[in-house]
């Protein structure tokens, strides 16, 4: 019971609550409703400049520079005139570049049918919550062990997994990681196991979002499931799959453990697994050039940049919703 209820009920006159001011000017400051939001927001920009602004700032300097241990030299955009004329690099962007649409092509529609699947009324719960961590459960798998078994599935020997699945069709054994298509078809297999239960468990949190009266709705004008899906479902998910797609995208062009672990190291044959991440990690650990991998990093920051704008541009993320 509040204090004014209690002095009406005394017949009193009910005082009137005074809001104290806070003392001092820092106080004054703290709660200031102009002043407050920023210190709320601070701790988060403050992070992004240490932890995103200054190495970004810092990368692009050091790939103006020929960087030596203990030598420093400013030498303006030769290390990108380097890598403009470097055929590994156009190799190892190249194959980032078809991975990461390769990747877009199988786990985008794949998990999403999974989803529907799954959020369907068919089936027992019980079979499709094992069915959900049996899907998930690769992505809690390590790369390094996930890469060491799926090499050796796709051995050269015809004790090889792969091979013994040839050989039940009557097919010759294949050469899996020395062959161009046959290496990334090998890297496909492998994204597919890892993160297909992930997009599937982002696109049924998106599909169990949607509200039970759209489908009613849609029941009730008599429209059929194909049409649900086209009219209901899928542009109900569409965040959901710009989500995706660009998570995909950045992790498509950041690949590079996978790889490294499905080739036993950073060379393969003719450079088939060598990903623009496995370039930028040969320039600069490996052979100390932190100049020339600064200006590989810069290019792949601004292809990132480039395709998921375009990307969200053109599916419409920017534009204001219409108030109704």
């Amino acid at each position: 019971m509040t204090t004014s209820v209690l002095a009406r009920l005394h017949g009193k006159r009910p005082t009137r609550l005074t809001k104290k001011r806070p003392d001092g000017p820092f106080r004054s400051m703290v709660f200031s409703p102009k002043v407050a939001p920023y210190g709320f927001v601070f701790p988060f920009i403050l992070t992004l400049a240490i932890f995103w602004i200054y190495p970004i700032g810092r990368s692009i300097v050091m790939s103006t520079q020929h960087i030596v241990p203990g030598y420093i030299e400013p030498v303006g955009v030769e290390n990108y005139l380097r890598m403009w004329n470097d055929p590994i690099f156009w190799r190892a962007l190249w194959n980032s570049v078809r991975y990461m649409l390769a990747t877009l092509v199988i786990l985008i529609p794949i998990p999403l049918l999974l989803a529907l699947a799954v959020n369907s009324k068919l089936g027992s719960p019980r079979i499709k919550a094992f069915f959900k961590a049996s899907m998930f459960t690769p992505a809690l798998t390590s790369v390094v062990v996930a890469g060491i078994i799926f090499r050796l599935m796709f051995a050269e020997g015809e004790d090889a997994l792969m091979n013994q699945m040839l050989g039940v069709f009557g097919l010759d054994p294949e050469r899996w990681l020395r062959n161009d298509m046959t290496g990334l078809v090998a890297l496909l297999v492998l994204a597919l196991w890892r993160w297909t239960g992930v997009n599937m468990m982002y696109f049924l949190a998106g599909l169990q979002s949607i509200p039970a009266e759209y489908y009613e709705a849609a029941a009730i004008d008599g429209a059929s499931k194909w049409q649900t899906f086209v009219h209901v479902t899928l542009p109900q998910v569409k965040p959901t799959i710009i989500f995706v797609v660009t998570i995909s995208v950045f992790g498509g062009l950041s690949m590079f453990l996978e790889s490294f672990m499905l080739w036993g190291g950073n060379n393969s044959p003719q450079n088939i697994g060598l990903t623009i991440i496995g370039y930028l990690y040969r320039l600069g650990i490996e052979r100390n050039d932190l100049g020339f991998a600064s200006a590989v990093g810069v290019v792949l920051l601004a292809l990132v940049l480039i395709i998921n704008l375009t990307q969200l541009t053109l599916t419409g993320f920017f534009k204001k919703e219409k108030r109704a």
